[in-house]
């Protein structure tokens, strides 16, 4: 199976390098980087290591390898800044002893500003960084990506409202091709052990990372297995495999080709959103010079912002068509294969990471996400 190491590795490894630059120790052009809840390290390169402003910061330089050919993040240059502050005398409780930063090129949260990190690459930091900040004194730690602006335009992170970089969203230490045939097996390999066990018939397949990471925020209280873009293939697999109910849990931009009948999702191999959501405004009966309006647009996002200024009923009715499509498409398409009444649900969120619209089975489910 082809893979690498995620982005969160190569920050920590490329802030481990600076900080311990900065409190004295010797440069090596590796780390071992630990993983929280795991008795492994994994060796990251390290580019180069400075200190910087009269030796009150340091710059550690890595560049990332994903093994991953599609993937954005595959070679990125990373830049972290580390520098101490020392904690006042009369607050002595290291509240924050990491303070993370992100600089040019990082993604943040439009609404918050907040800097847009996972719970798992904040772990990876302090599992690598808490042992050498030197007593007394806090971490102030900057990320930059000096290529991530660029990068990010080649991304979905602004449908995310994710702005000005990107995201450093990575949910483990590996990383898979999601439009690999060796993903696939992978996601079968964890649906067949999920089964195996206490299984009470009812698993949620997310696409991708930010579908993950929703899902884990909402604390779903249901299995879940990140799926990629193998999407039709592993419905067959959960068919076969006696599974009852497989709820699709995805962003409008991902889950809509499903209701155009595309079944691998990739967008190297099919596009056609803007296409299958005019379809569905026809059958609907959108207004024609809406449908003229929406044929013009680039992303799923701009369609549905401009339905909601026009008519906020027509943009829910027309989405919900669509969640209602997804299912009816995603149970034909494996019913061609192998022979099933099992169920599958659509809940879909839009850019803000709302859920907001669900298919029949859908909704059956949806008070689990909230």
């Amino acid at each position: 199976m082809k893979k690498g190491f995620s982005l969160p590795l190569w920050v920590a490894g490329a802030a481990r390098s600076a900080l311990k630059k900065l409190v004295g120790l010797p440069f090596e052009n590796y780390e071992l980087i630990k993983i929280p809840n795991e008795k492994k390290e994994i060796k990251i390169e390290i580019h180069s290591v400075g200190l910087l402003k009269d030796d009150s910061h340091a710059l550690g330089i890595t560049f990332a390898k994903s093994g991953l050919d599609l993937d954005i993040t595959q070679n990125l240059e990373i830049w972290t800044l580390a520098s101490l502050e020392e904690i006042p005398f009369n607050n002595p409780v290291q509240r924050i002893p990491i303070n993370i930063i992100a600089g040019y090129g990082v993604g943040i949260k439009e609404d918050t500003s907040e800097i847009c990190i996972s719970n798992f690459a904040k772990e990876v930091l302090y599992e690598n960084l808490l042992d050498i900040i030197p007593k007394g004194f806090n971490l102030k730690l900057e990320i930059i990506f000096p290529n991530g602006r660029f990068l990010a335009e080649r991304t979905s992170n602004k449908s995310f409202g994710i702005v000005d970089g990107l995201s450093i969203i990575g949910t483990s230490a590996e990383t898979y091709s999601s439009a690999s045939p060796d993903q696939l097996e992978e996601a079968k390999i964890n649906l067949a052990k999920l089964v195996q066990n206490d299984f009470k018939g009812a698993v949620v397949f997310v696409i991708g990372e930010n579908g993950l990471n929703l899902a884990k925020t909402c604390n779903v209280n249901l299995p879940i297995i990140k799926i990629g873009n193998w999407i039709g293939p592993l419905l067959v697999d959960a068919a076969i495999k006696k599974v009852k109910t497989v709820i699709l849990f995805g962003y409008h931009g991902k889950l809509i080709k499903l209701a155009g009948g595309i079944f691998h999702t990739h967008n190297h191999l099919a596009d056609a959103r803007i296409e299958i959501l005019v379809y569905l405004a026809v059958q609907e009966k959108i207004p024609p010079e809406i449908i003229v309006e929406l044929s013009q647009l680039d992303n799923l996002e701009d369609a549905l912002l401009l339905l909601e200024r026009f008519n906020k009923s027509w943009a829910d009715k027309l989405f919900n068509k669509l969640s209602n499509t997804v299912e009816k498409r995603s149970f034909t398409y494996v019913n061609r294969y192998v022979k099933t009444d099992m169920e599958i649900g659509a809940i879909i969120f839009d850019r803000k990471r709302n859920i907001r619209w669900a298919g029949i089975y859908g909704k059956k489910y949806i008070s689990y996400f909230h």
